[in-house]
């Protein structure tokens, strides 16, 4: 499993090319070659990049559930709406968001990568910005509910 850290702060150009920080890159390099996954999030508006091998462990979980449902039929169709294999440059570290999915996130100038253990969130920074501003309040009671070991 990767597990991938840091908040970053980056510029994407008009056609959505986001240039990875250094930091970043250098943590992505042993899976850079194998490729990612890009899609929209189930939860937020915004961008999920999946290293290949994390993406096609997140699908076996969702082909394990049932495939002869309504409910299912509609989650799968809008989990992998706008979703495409892309690439890392390996040499510039630099990443093309597919026009489709900047459009769903919003994406503008001012980006935010914010890496979570095995993928990494791609947001407007200003949506980014807001997001946490309104989770700031429940940030507690979520953690303690989380991390309840009575459960």
């Amino acid at each position: 499993m990767t597990h991938i850290i840091g908040q970053h702060d980056c510029k994407a150009d008009s056609k959505g090319r986001v240039l990875l920080p250094i930091s970043l890159k250098n943590q992505l390099l042993p899976v850079i070659k194998d490729g990612f996954v890009i899609k929209r999030s189930v939860f937020q508006q915004c961008l999920e990049l999946y290293p290949k091998a994390e993406f096609d462990l997140l699908m076996q979980k969702v082909m394990k559930k049932s495939k002869i449902n309504r409910k299912y039929d509609a989650f799968v169709r809008n989990f992998v709406a706008g979703m495409k294999e892309v690439s890392i440059d390996g040499d510039s570290g630099r990443l093309q968001i597919p026009k489709n999915l900047v459009e769903f996130a919003g994406i503008e100038k001012e980006v935010v990568l914010n890496a979570v253990f095995d993928k990494i969130e791609i947001w407007n920074k200003d949506m980014y910005e807001k997001v946490l501003a309104e989770s700031e309040k429940d940030y507690a009671d979520l953690a303690e509910e989380i991390f309840d070991d009575d459960e």
